[in-house]
């Protein structure tokens, strides 16, 4: 079986304020990152989420346990920080330099000959979509495209493991769908990816697997399927009716795999509740026709990441 490129055994990170107060940012967490996955690691603001990739990324100095990137400690800082790129939230760019010496600085800095550091330059920024402005200065790029040079350059020395720390917070719908392509193409590449968000939607359409994070704990990891599947209930399907028979409601539950039926009145209408999926769909339609319903609306409800954190903490994300 391969070994995991990353391995977190354990590792813990305490603050001392003073003599006699500290803060257990990150206490004992344990798991494993597969080769070419993008995992996710997924919290509110001060779950321990940027503390622990400051760890992973030798940042942070650990107080306890260990963490292995392809097999090397993360307290063996020179080692590791040739084998990973991190980009940050905050763009730390060179307002300086153009575009392209950006991307050809940072190569040099870790050693890439001048003609690989050359044609890599031309790869990442067609790749980026910034080919046609490589000569300008990147003082007045956009965030989102600031973000898109970010990790073209932290590709410059094709690190094994690419750390994306919040790296579309603050970002306009379209410049964060455009990032999220461009990490699914570098994934598709074989890249692995770590990402932190505490942006649920993100962690869902990326993630191959996410670790939930709150108070410095590791509260659950899978997939993102497999993780909704722990909110009980499920998803749930509405249906509007004019009224309500004691043959509909019957007929509902006997449905395959339907679960509770509950009943909502509200003016002018009554909301039927079915745990179920959108499969079940047609034989919920044909049990209402069999029953003379006035079906009025249907909608379907799906579980969401949000509704795992609340099942977990209960409360939401943002609070």
């Amino acid at each position: 079986m391969e070994k995991p490129v990353i391995q977190i055994e354990s590792l813990t990170k305490v603050y001392s304020l003073d003599s006699h107060r500290r803060v257990d940012a990150v206490k004992g967490i344990s798991f494993s990152v597969k080769q070419g996955e993008i995992f996710g690691l997924l919290g509110p603001n001060g779950a321990g989420k940027t503390t622990t990739i400051g760890m992973l990324t030798t940042r942070v100095r650990v107080t306890s346990g260990d963490g292995f990137i392809a097999g090397i400690s993360i307290r063996d800082e020179v080692a590791v920080k040739r084998l990973i790129a991190v980009v940050p939230q905050q763009n730390n760019l060179d307002r300086s330099l153009t575009v392209r010496e950006n991307l050809i600085f940072h190569a040099k800095y870790f050693g890439v000959p001048k003609q690989e550091r050359e044609q890599k330059a031309d790869e990442l920024l067609e790749m980026m979509g910034l080919k046609q402005r490589q000569d300008d200065y990147v003082r007045a790029f956009s965030g989102g495209m600031a973000q898109r040079l970010m990790i073209a350059r932290s590709l410059m020395h094709e690190p094994k493991i690419l750390f994306l720390d919040e790296a579309t917070t603050g970002l306009d719908p379209q410049s964060r769908r455009l990032l999220w392509d461009k990490v699914n193409e570098l994934n598709a590449g074989g890249q692995t990816i770590f990402l932190t968000t505490h942006y649920m939607d993100e962690a869902d359409e990326l993630c191959h697997c996410i670790a939930i994070m709150d108070h410095g704990k590791i509260l659950a990891m899978d997939t993102p399927g497999n993780l909704k599947k722990m909110v009980p209930g499920g998803n749930r399907i509405e249906l509007e009716l004019k009224d309500v028979s004691d043959a509909l409601i019957d007929g509902l539950q006997k449905l395959d795999r339907a679960g509770e039926v509950n009943r909502r009145d509200e003016p002018d209408k009554v909301v039927l509740s079915i745990h179920g999926d959108q499969t079940m769909m047609a034989g919920i339609m044909r049990v209402a026709q069999q029953a003379q319903a006035d079906v009025l609306g249907v909608k379907l409800h799906q579980v969401t990441l949000e509704d795992l954190f609340i099942h977990l903490t209960g409360r939401r994300l943002r609070d």
